[in-house]
């Protein structure tokens, strides 16, 4: 049954080394900035003339700005405060370095201190901005009006230092010089600055496992190592020159990846690193695998309540599996897993699945055989890993060896298992069924306390009762459905 229905889905496979590969693209495009310095920092490059920096610092970083403002305008009218926020920086970022490459001496003006200083502060100006991320506050639309009214404020400081630095030269101190104290003040600041920022967007990548979010890793890491050439060296070591490639680089992988989740009409928040779990199942198209989206369609074609318990599972589990403490990687497969745990009734007939009264000891026996159906089917579709698809085939066992369908102990049950076991049990007690009235709230925990170590595990069922505890009302599942209809 189980093969039909993978032939008829028609869904393309994601190559198993997928994630291999978005991580070795991060390992060389975290490599290449530092092995290039490592190398080329001390070259000499007095062969490039003024004209050299001026035009590719200086317009390329005009042009940026100009590019970044139009983001913060689009997160505007979005109402995205983290599209503003990054827009901002960017936007001051790209100021401070287009009038650094414009002060470029010997073509508009002679010597003076506004190329260092703008050159010495774009970089940690820039990453204190998006740091700002950390600040809920920033992130709503409430928080739009303050950062609209700081990048006003900020531009026009920009663009003030850069016409009076370049009217009268002497005004502007050329600090701070490179490898000075205050430049190696600069340098330690923006690298803590930028450390949380890769923090952050790591921890989104390993949610969503999505390239446009591991772009912006290697983005903000060549900002990163863009810091110690625009801070330690001179206009004469090449490293210099390569900081200011890297830097630009870093600004327009960034911004790229905001723009291509605004096409696709997603908040963007790698930067932010506020994506939590329970988004992964409200949002499954847009952050977990397509084909999910999928199956789940095709289960809701066949059975809609069946549906809608994957998902109420799902986000209960993924909220267990945070409360828990579960790393990224551990919380989308407990997504993945808890909606598709159910995903082998595709295979159960319709006349036992939609029947209008209990079953009997055959049918029963016919359901029992569904999660050995769901992990047969994830198997011949491919590039759903190990730990999906051991939580299809395992979220009825029990630690008392009464499950099924294999009948495992408690030493064979994994943690994500055991939360997914806990929430699937007491959701089918607080639905109703055609057979019976729904439990209470109250009396499903009573059972799952009742039977916490013989048959549930008492962490998850203690967690879960957090979970619900911290509810203020039951979670409503149009919300899901609207989040995936606009995702």
């Amino acid at each position: 049954m189980a093969t039909g229905t993978a032939d008829a889905l028609s869904v393309r496979p994601i190559p198993r080394d997928r994630v291999v590969q978005d991580l070795a693209l991060l390992g060389i495009g975290g490599i290449v900035p530092g092995v290039s310095l490592h190398f080329l920092a001390h070259h000499d490059t007095h062969s490039l003339g003024s004209s050299a920096h001026f035009i590719g610092v200086g317009v390329s970083a005009l042009i940026a700005a100009f590019a970044a403002l139009a983001l913060t305008l689009v997160g505007v009218r979005r109402q995205d405060g983290r599209v503003v926020l990054v827009g901002s920086a960017f936007t001051v970022m790209a100021a401070l370095l287009a009038i650094h490459g414009l002060a470029t001496p010997g073509v508009l003006i002679g010597n003076n201190g506004v190329i260092a200083l703008t050159g010495a502060a774009t970089l940690p100006v820039g990453g204190g901005v998006l740091a700002l991320s950390a600040l809920p506050a920033l992130r709503r639309p409430q928080g739009i009006r303050p950062l609209l009214v700081f990048q006003g404020v900020a531009l026009i400081a920009v663009v003030g230092l850069g016409i009076v630095g370049m009217a009268v030269p002497s005004l502007v101190p050329a600090v701070p010089a490179p490898a000075s104290g205050p430049a190696i003040v600069a340098l330690v600041v923006g690298v803590a600055f930028y450390a949380v920022l890769i923090l952050r967007a790591l921890k989104t990548y390993l949610l969503t496992q999505r390239t446009v979010d591991l772009a912006v890793v290697i983005g903000v890491a060549w900002l990163t190592a863009a810091l110690p050439p625009a801070l330690l060296l001179t206009f004469t070591d090449l490293g210099w020159w390569l900081g200011h490639g890297f830097e630009l680089a870093g600004i327009a992988i960034v911004g790229t990846a905001v723009a291509v989740d605004l096409h696709r009409s997603v908040q963007s928040r790698p930067l932010v690193g506020d994506l939590r779990a329970a988004e992964l199942v409200a949002k499954e198209e847009a952050f977990l695998d397509g084909r999910v989206h999928a199956l789940l369609q095709r289960l809701a074609e066949k059975d809609e309540s069946t549906e809608e318990h994957t998902r109420r599972v799902a986000l209960r589990a993924v909220q267990v599996g945070e409360e828990l403490g579960l790393p990224p990687g551990r919380l989308r497969a407990l997504a993945i897993g808890g909606l598709l745990h159910d995903i082998g009734k595709l295979s159960v007939p319709e006349r036992i699945l939609q029947k209008p009264a209990a079953l009997d000891e055959d049918e029963f026996a016919v359901i029992k055989r569904h999660p050995e159906w769901g992990v047969k089917l994830l198997r011949e579709l491919g590039g759903f890993n190990v730990s999906a698809r051991e939580l299809v085939h395992s979220h009825h066992e029990r630690l008392d060896g009464k499950g099924y369908p294999r009948g495992l102990a408690e030493g064979a049950i994994g943690l994500d298992t055991r939360i997914l076991t806990v929430c699937d049990v007491y959701d089918a007690l607080v639905s109703p069924r055609v057979y019976r009235a729904a439990w209470s709230h109250e009396a499903a925990l009573a059972l799952l306390r009742e039977e916490s170590g013989s048959a549930f595990d008492e962490r998850c069922v203690a967690a879960l009762e957090k979970v619900l505890g911290r509810e203020q009302v039951q979670p409503d599942l149009s919300e899901f459905r609207v989040a995936a209809a606009s995702a």
